[in-house]
């Protein structure tokens, strides 16, 4: 698994100086400047992978999060040639730069739904919330939609009802810009008129159209992923449910299995989203990790606490209703089976999504969710729980030039005299990992630049000392003495 972190750009109030503090070397991003269906041009593109990669951090951009959907297209109404042909020309784009990795989603109108942008959490900090309760009372009283109080339990309705008629002018508007929040883009923002337009242009739209015009899309854009070699990953909904009277159609198991099925592509895969998929009271996140592994191409790793009445909060990463030790398991069990088949591509790429805004994270004012503290914690959490010492060492034998074989919970090495070396080795910030391909950068042919070597200051501080005291500088470096 590769650690990344996701990063607005320009936009973002963390910097990559922080973002190389975490040990995070992925980054995630977009050209969020670009309005929604225009063309990503390569200078853009260019400009933007230069930032990331020459900023003297070693980051790599990994992943495009995400490359937005028109909603157009969506609608299946509008100039679509056009749109179609756009997406494709800056998937081309992309994969021309080196990045080949392209989340994205289907969701009409909002990206995600909160009510609650900073609900205060035990022990201090705040959280993302969905409260069905003031879903409810949005819908039903300031909205105004037909049978929305169809779509929620009993109790939520009855306390919506009894929230809004105590409450303000001001907490019905802060209300408001909650769910504002999820909207796509930077700068648009609705009123409640403003809102009811975007839904009444679905008007007509169902699950099942909804579904229709997802699969033009697929046909318009994975032949083409095919052929550059990018992997499509869509996102979950979020949450994973009808709202607005707006349908849903990636929000559960049967959902997934429908979108890989309709194009059985190499390209056409999953952004598993722990928390959006943990929000679904069906969901069970590690059925579907497991079902869907080897269309999993990127990860999410969040978690949330589910509550009776459909409200949901953003948890700990490894404190929610979502067994993580188990979910990173099933990823690590995937990484295994994509090493043992000879894939080029193993290492599945995750970020901690969503955290608790602690400490300072306050002040900075960041992206509703993407603190730098609190994804920092959730990081450091998964980092733990994520380390596989087992592919890491196969991994890294066989890019040294050795011949190696992992048979389940064994090892074969064929022996030989010369070892070439010449790679980078990722120590998974593993101090063990580390420690032992710096032994074995002793007698490789070629200098072995390994990652990672700060973790081995937690068990052997004076290992580098040592070794230096034994001479183990001029072999490590073979011909280049020093």
């Amino acid at each position: 698994m590769k650690e990344t972190w996701r990063w607005y750009g320009e936009f973002d109030k963390i910097s990559l100086a922080e973002i190389a503090q975490t040990g995070a070397r992925g980054i995630v991003t977009a050209l969020h400047q670009i309005p929604y269906g225009e063309v990503w041009g390569k200078e853009p593109i260019s400009i933007l992978k230069a930032k990331i990669e020459t900023s003297g951090f070693d980051f790599t951009w990994d992943v495009v999060e995400s490359l937005p959907v028109h909603e157009n297209i969506k609608m299946g109404k509008g100039n679509l040639k056009t749109l179609f042909a756009n997406y494709r020309i800056s998937m081309e784009n992309l994969a021309n730069a080196g990045v080949r990795t392209i989340c994205y989603n289907f969701m009409p109108v909002l990206d995600w739904t909160r009510t609650h942008l900073k609900q205060p959490v035990s022990g201090g900090g705040t959280a993302l919330r969905f409260s069905a309760a003031h879903m409810a009372a949005f819908e039903i009283n300031m909205l105004g939609r037909k049978d929305a109080e169809t779509e929620y339990s009993p109790d939520a309705v009855e306390n919506g009802l009894r929230w809004i008629a105590a409450t303000s002018d001001e907490e019905k508007n802060n209300l408001l810009l909650s769910i504002m929040a999820g909207l796509p883009g930077k700068f648009t923002r609705y009123d409640v008129a403003g809102l009811k337009s975007a839904i009444s242009l679905y008007n007509g739209i169902d699950q099942a159209v909804l579904r229709q015009n997802y699969g033009r899309f697929l046909d318009e854009v994975i032949p083409t992923a095919e052929k550059l070699g990018i992997k499509m990953c869509v996102h979950p909904d979020d949450p994973p449910r009808n709202i607005l009277g707006l349908p849903r159609i990636v929000s559960s198991a049967e959902d997934i299995d429908w979108i890989l099925n309709y194009h059985p592509s190499t390209s056409n895969g999953l952004t598993l989203c722990s928390g959006s998929l943990g929000a679904g009271k069906d969901n069970d996140v590690i059925k579907i990790a497991n079902k869907f592994s080897a269309k999993i191409f990127f990860a999410h790793l969040r978690n949330v606490s589910k509550e009776c009445d459909g409200s949901f909060q953003e948890a700990g990463h490894l404190t929610g209703d979502t067994n993580m030790p188990k979910l990173i398991s099933v990823i690590l069990d995937e990484e295994k089976i994509r090493r043992s088949t000879g894939e080029s591509e193993i290492d599945i790429p995750f970020r901690p999504d969503h955290g608790h805004e602690l400490l300072f994270d306050r002040k900075k004012n960041t992206h509703p969710g993407y603190p730098l503290i609190g994804r920092l914690k959730g990081l450091s959490e998964l980092r733990h729980k994520e380390s596989d010492r087992f592919g890491a060492i196969v991994e890294g034998l066989h890019k040294c030039g050795v011949d190696v074989k992992s048979l389940e919970d064994n090892i074969i090495i064929k022996g030989k005299k010369k070892i070439k070396g010449g790679c980078i080795i990722d120590a998974k910030n593993d101090h063990r990992i580390s420690m032992s391909f710096n032994i074995l950068s002793l007698i490789t042919e070629e200098p072995i630049f390994v990652r990672g070597n700060k973790s081995i200051i937690t068990s052997f501080p004076d290992f580098f000392k040592n070794l230096n005291e034994l001479g183990a500088v001029s072999k490590i470096y073979g011909k280049q003495k020093t």
